[in-house]
C-alpha cells in the first residue's frame, strides 16, 4: 500500500517497508497545454556529507554522470528523457541503501529546466509533478509525493530527500523551489 505524503512530512522507509534494501525514484511530470516550447526536465541527486556538501563532483548524479564513485554503484541515474512525453516516471535513479557509502548522510533529489532562463521557462508551467519510490525487490510504490503548489518563478526543485537517522534511512518531501536553476542547486550543495 502506498503512503502518500504532504509537503514537509518525513517518514522512516524501514517502517513502511521493513527489510528495504534498494529504491527506485521516480520523477514525473507534465507540461502543461499552453507552456509553448518543449520542456527539457532534469533529475539529479547530490550525495552530502556531514558538512551538507558533496565530497566531489563525482557526487552529483545527473545525465553526465550516471553513477555513483563508490565502488558498489550506490546511485544510478537511468539516463536523461528530454521530453517528458508520456504517462509515469519521466527520469528514475535507483538508490541501493546498503551500500551508500557511511560519509553520506544525504541524497538530496531535485529537478531544474534546462535552458530555463533562455527559453523563459519555470515550474509554473509544469502540472502533475510527483516523485514515488518503489521497493526494488517487490516492485511495489511505497511512497509517492504530489507536488500540489504553484512554483512561477522558480526553475530548480530540491523534490525529496533521503537521510541517514540513527540507524536507518528517512525520507523527507521537501518540495523546496529556487530560482537560478541547475546553478542555483550547484551554489548550495558543491
Amino acid at each position: 500500500m502506498t503512503v502518500s505524503l504532504t509537503k514537509g512530512q518525513r517518514i522512516s522507509l524501514e517502517k513502511v517497508s521493513p527489510g528495504l534494501q534498494a529504491v527506485f525514484v521516480g520523477l514525473g511530470w507534465d507540461v502543461r497545454q499552453t507552456a509553448g516550447d518543449a520542456f527539457d526536465l532534469d533529475a539529479s541527486v547530490f550525495m552530502l556529507g556531514e558538512n551538507e556538501k558533496i565530497p566531489s563532483d563525482q557526487h552529483f548524479i545527473f545525465y553526465n554522470n550516471l553513477t555513483s564513485p563508490d565502488p558498489e554503484r550506490s546511485v544510478k541515474h537511468m539516463g536523461d528523457n528530454s521530453t517528458g512525453f508520456g504517462d509515469g516516471d519521466d527520469e528514475a535513479i535507483i538508490v541501493d541503501l546498503r551500500k551508500v557509502p557511511p560519509e553520506i548522510t544525504r541524497l538530496i533529489f531535485t529537478v531544474t529546466i534546462h535552458e530555463a532562463e533562455k527559453r523563459r521557462q519555470n515550474f509554473g508551467q509544469v502540472e502533475n509533478a510527483f516523485v514515488r519510490l518503489l521497493n526494488v525487490q517487490t516492485k511495489e510504490e511505497i511512497l509517492r509525493y504530489d507536488l500540489m503548489e504553484d512554483y512561477s518563478t522558480e526553475t530548480a526543485m530540491v523534490i525529496a530527500e533521503i537521510y541517514r537517522k540513527d540507524t536507518e534511512w528517512r525520507l523527507n518531501a521537501v518540495g523546496q523551489g529556487y530560482a537560478g536553476g541547475l546553478q542555483a542547486m550547484v551554489d548550495r550543495y558543491v
